[in-house]
Parts: C-alpha cells; sequence; structure tokens
C-alpha cells in the first residue's frame, strides 16, 4: 500500500511507494549526449565567451588565457541583466518590475569529456569556492535579494551545453519557495528555539535507514517524504545559516561528499540527468521599516544542498495536487546507494 508523507521542511505531501517499488534497472534509458563542434568553454576558446570575472588559476596564467582550472563568465544571454533599476509597480491587480539580476556560469574543469562524477573531491571544491566569491561579491548590491546557485546535467534536465558547468542567478526578490521554507523555519525555532533542520538530521542518524553517507562532516540522506525518486539531501552537521561563510577545509570536505554522491548515483543508475540547488540565506540587506527582517536567520536556518536526478515526469495530478508521486521509497533508494560500487566511469 502506498503512503502519503508530509515534509515539514517543505510543507507538502509526497505519494510514496511502500513495498516493492520501481527498483534502480527500471529506470535506465539510453542517455542522448548533446553534440557540439566548438564548445566556447573549452580552453583555448576564451575569447568566444564574455569576459571572465572569476578564474581559479594554478599556472600563473594570466585572465582570459588557458592556465584556468574554474572560471566563471556572465551568461552571454542571460535570464536577467544587471544593468538598470528595478522599478516595482502595480499593474491593476498585478505586480510587476524590471527583470534586474545576474546570470553567470561557472565552468567547473577545463576538460571536455569529464562531468562533475569524474572529478575528486579536492577538484569539487575548487567548485565550490568559485560558488562562494562570486556570492560574497554578488549579495553587495542591494538590488539582489536572493542568489541561487545549481547545475543541471544531463539533456533530460534541460542542458544547452554538454561541457560540465553549474549556474549562478541573483534575483531582485526572495522566492516564493524560499520564503516558504524561511518562514517555516523561523516559526519552528520560535516554538521550539531549536533549529529544524538540525532536527532532522538528528532523527535521519538515529533511524539510518534513509541515511547515504555519514562522514562527520556532511550528512547525505534521502528526505522522509521524497518528490522524487532516489532524491537526495547533502547538509552540514556543523550548524550555519550561510553557504559563503564556509571554510577552505569546509569546502574541500563538501566536495568529497559530492563527489562521492554523485559516484554512487551514475553506478545505480547509470548516469542519470539530475539537478541540485543550494539553498542558502538571503542576503541579509536591511528592509525599510523592517529592521528586525532576517534578523533571525543566523539561528533559525541551516544550508543544504538538494539534488534529485531526473527519472520521473509531472503530470496532471501532481500539477493539479501539489502531491508529488514517487515510485521508489527513500529508504530503498538510500539502501541501494549505500551498496553502490564506486566507479570513475559508467
Amino acid at each position: 500500500m502506498s503512503e502519503l508523507r508530509w515534509d515539514p521542511l517543505k510543507s507538502n505531501w509526497a505519494i510514496i511507494t511502500t513495498g516493492r517499488g520501481r527498483r534502480p534497472q527500471e529506470f535506465l534509458t539510453p542517455r542522448e549526449r548533446l553534440p557540439v563542434t566548438v564548445c566556447p568553454f573549452c580552453p583555448g576558446k576564451e575569447q568566444k565567451t564574455p569576459p571572465e570575472v572569476y578564474a581559479l588559476r594554478h599556472t600563473g596564467s594570466g585572465s582570459n588565457q588557458p592556465g584556468w582550472q574554474v572560471r566563471v563568465i556572465p551568461n552571454k544571454f542571460p535570464v536577467l541583466k544587471i544593468e538598470g533599476e528595478i522599478d516595482s509597480r502595480a499593474h491593476g491587480l498585478y505586480d510587476r518590475m524590471n527583470g534586474i539580476g545576474a546570470h553567470e556560469i561557472i565552468i567547473e574543469h577545463p576538460d571536455h569529456e569529464r562531468d562533475m562524477a569524474d572529478l575528486t573531491g579536492s577538484e569539487i571544491a575548487e567548485v565550490f569556492k568559485a560558488f562562494r566569491a562570486r556570492m560574497i561579491d554578488l549579495r553587495n548590491d542591494a538590488r539582489f535579494r536572493y542568489l541561487f546557485a545549481f547545475k543541471n546535467h544531463g539533456i533530460e534536465a534541460a542542458i544547452n551545453m554538454p561541457h560540465s558547468h553549474s549556474q549562478l542567478i541573483a534575483v531582485p526578490l526572495v522566492p516564493p519557495m524560499i520564503t516558504t521554507e524561511l518562514s517555516i523555519c523561523r516559526d519552528y525555532f520560535g516554538h521550539k528555539e531549536r533549529c529544524l533542520i538540525c532536527d532532522l538530521m538528528m532523527q535521519e542518524r538515529q533511524e539510518k535507514v534513509r541515511v547515504v553517507r555519514d562522514d562527520g562532516n556532511f550528512l547525505v540522506y534521502a528526505p522522509y517524504a521524497s518528490s522524487f525518486p532516489f532524491e537526495l539531501r547533502i547538509t552540514p552537521l556543523h550548524h550555519g545559516h550561510d553557504f559563503t561563510a564556509q571554510t577552505d577545509q569546509q569546502l574541500l570536505a563538501l566536495g568529497e561528499a559530492m563527489s562521492d554522491t554523485l559516484k554512487r548515483l551514475r553506478s545505480t543508475l547509470r548516469d542519470p540527468p539530475f539537478s541540485f540547488i543550494l539553498h542558502t540565506a538571503p542576503p541579509m540587506h536591511l528592509r525599510k521599516g523592517r529592521p528586525e527582517y532576517w534578523g533571525s536567520l543566523p539561528f533559525d536556518y541551516h544550508w543544504y544542498i538538494e539534488l534529485a536526478p531526473k527519472l520521473t515526469k509531472m503530470a496532471g495530478f501532481e500539477w493539479g495536487t501539489g502531491f508529488h508521486m514517487n515510485p521508489t521509497s527513500p529508504e530503498e533508494a538510500a539502501s541501494f546507494l549505500r551498496g553502490a560500487e564506486i566507479t570513475l566511469r559508467p
């Protein structure tokens, strides 16, 4: 029999198949490769992209030249543009504002053939250092209310460039889903004087059945009310609301956790398409007339990464009700991933 499960962090329900749900081999389908004749993200093609805004180099090479390890560039076709004013205004019963923001591409490695699952923990840590550097810089702009870092992998996850990369988008308001999560964490702390995400991790570590990896620094687990099969959360065990406050050593531990997790997913599901999202506190800009706004964030919020393979599609029931149907229980998913053989290539 199926179960409806409630997620206290997301404030939503998921329908979970209990008993024998869909096993990993039932999700295996041929993965398409996106053809490209000339890749502008490859070394030697730097002049085909906008000038870099950040690069990690170990060779002493010059800006916009080969020799980089990680390179960040403005998106040539941005969703939001950095020039201009927000100009929030009414349109009858509606509201509108100018599309102000920033949209950057993080090129994760110079080797065109290496996906993030091929990278070592230290190489992935350098990608997260780029996230940290760019978020610290962009949050100085008071127009930007939230910084959204994410990665898509695979055509099914809507990539249009096969060279492994992530993205960072600054937006002029806090997205509604993030506002809901922040409010839930604030209300929980207000009632219990404890962090909700810390409490969730404590329970997962006690029950163990949904835990994939626990190295004492980061907990990787399948959420109790997972909306998607093999959905995972990668969460620091040490409480912290702001990803940008992480030290190099903490980012190295995060890189190791991400590298191990992606290799387990690739081994179990044969290089599935996936997306991951970094959930972190918004910039704590002062709000007119609201000096207390976000003041409790250091106590009640806890940053984490949400990762989900793209194995199912949303249909009418999910669209109409907001219930997600997950054909593989998180307990089964965690068990499969714990037992995965770690390989360098599928």
